[in-house]
């Protein structure tokens, strides 16, 4: 399907050059649509820890030509997503990615890794000038024919930029998603606190697992993110150490993200030796570690008001407990570029991106906050205090399996459905121009 009368003279603006922004401009060269991204920061870094990409992100991110042997060089394809209690015994384990059947692979990669490969990719197809660093979109206004973003300079100055449509992905302070919704609530935080780390560390079980051990409320996480060195044997092993605490008086801290001393945080896990894991000398093992507050936003009942449109964390920032808050964002891309070529570049488009997507991601928002595939953890917590013997007796498997495919489908990546699936966007389709 071809895209309907509007002229592409006016480029589209998108807030953010996050993962979620770069994969929009990616998707608007495919499909012929002009932009402008707008980001904040004077020089992008790479910076951040691991993240999972999902099937269906992967997917897209193949559409757009980054094959797995370009992303291969800032992760691994993941093989197995595993839960063990405190007791070292296992709770469940699947296969994931190809290994699981899927025709595309899961990827734990380094987030800023990623942000800068799309980055450099976003540079070589659409021009030196398609990110404008240093600028925030602070605002916008509708018009008639277009729309106005409000911008702030580092130096200070203030300027506007017009456009056919503006795309909000300027993540969890999105100054768009305030204007859009000045009465929604402050940042939700749960009680959970995460340290993050990297380790070097030999990896276990296949060699690219993802591991979350202990209880719902006290545990760790780990997975590799990098090739083991052919020297030592070590790869990269990326960790989430996490707590959950009293949240009546809110995030004290101050900082959203702060570097902090392992010795402040390791207490909570000592004692945890299982022979095939040391997770204090893990912990220890990291050159830098920070602190963040497990946090997200209630669902908003629109990402879209006139010619602007949310995405990405600015439309549905979530628990990081299923490994697809980056997923989703590449996806927003896609489902929204679809339907451009459906609509053209016009109001109509975002009413049929946020019609597909709002009311279930925010959905799936919700189910993260209830703690999403960590969920069997709990289930395991109430049933006989994180201690057995066998779990068969505790949960059997046929509940567990229940309870994944549940997950997986309202997080789009239930495997044979999305095996089935049509591209979002078909080979070829461009947005017509009259």
């Amino acid at each position: 399907m071809t895209g309907l009368h509007h002229s592409l003279q006016s480029p589209v603006l998108v807030a953010g050059g996050g993962i979620a922004g770069l994969s929009l401009a990616l998707t608007l060269h495919q499909i012929g649509v002009p932009c402008i991204v707008f980001e904040a920061v004077a020089q992008l870094q790479p910076l951040g820890v691991g993240i999972n990409l999902q099937p269906n992100a992967v997917r897209e991110l193949f559409e757009l030509g980054l094959a797995d042997r370009t992303l291969d060089t800032i992760g691994i394809q993941a093989r197995e997503w595993a839960l063990v209690g405190r007791n070292g015994k296992d709770i469940y384990a699947e296969p994931r990615g190809l290994a699981a059947g899927y025709r595309w692979p899961q990827y734990s990669v380094h987030r800023g890794e990623l942000q800068m490969l799309l980055h450099r990719t976003v540079l070589e197809r659409l021009g030196p000038d398609a990110v404008r660093l240093g600028h925030r979109v602070t605002g916008y206004r509708n018009e008639p024919e277009g729309v106005v973003a409000s911008i702030e300079t580092r130096d200070g100055r203030r300027l506007e930029a017009a456009g056919a449509l503006l795309i909000a992905a300027d993540g969890l302070h999105s100054a768009v998603r305030a204007q859009m919704h000045p009465e929604q609530p402050p940042i939700h935080w749960g009680g959970a606190i995460m340290w993050r780390g990297t380790t070097p560390g030999v990896p276990i079980r296949t060699g690219a697992s993802f591991v979350g051990l202990g209880s719902l409320k006290h545990r760790v996480v780990f997975y590799p993110i990098s090739q083991p060195d052919p020297a030592s044997g070590l790869a990269t092993i990326n960790w989430i150490a996490e707590i959950t605490v009293d949240n009546r008086e809110g995030w004290t801290q101050g900082d959203w993200n702060r570097r902090v001393d392992v010795a402040e945080f390791i207490h909570h896990f000592e004692g945890w030796d299982f022979g095939w894991l040391d997770v204090p000398a893990m912990l220890r093992g990291a050159t830098q570690v920070f602190e963040y507050p497990m946090i997200d936003r209630d669902p908003v009942s629109t990402w879209v008001d006139g010619r602007v449109a949310l995405m990405g964390d600015a439309a549905h920032v979530m628990y990081p407990v299923g490994s697809n808050g980056a997923s989703q964002a590449i996806v927003d891309a896609r489902v929204l570029g679809a339907a451009l070529v459906e609509h053209g570049v016009t109001p109509a488009a975002l009413r049929t991106y946020d019609a597909k997507l709002c009311a279930d991601i925010s959905a799936l928002v919700l189910r993260n906050r209830g703690a999403g595939p960590f969920g069997l953890l709990g289930l395991v917590d109430e049933r006989c205090g994180g201690v057995f013997d066998d779990i068969e007796k505790v949960i059997p498997a046929a509940e567990r399996e229940a309870y994944m495919a549940r997950y997986k489908a309202a997080a789009g990546f239930a495997m044979h459905t999305l095996n089935a699936a049509p591209p979002i966007i078909a080979p070829g389709a461009r947005v017509s121009v009259r």
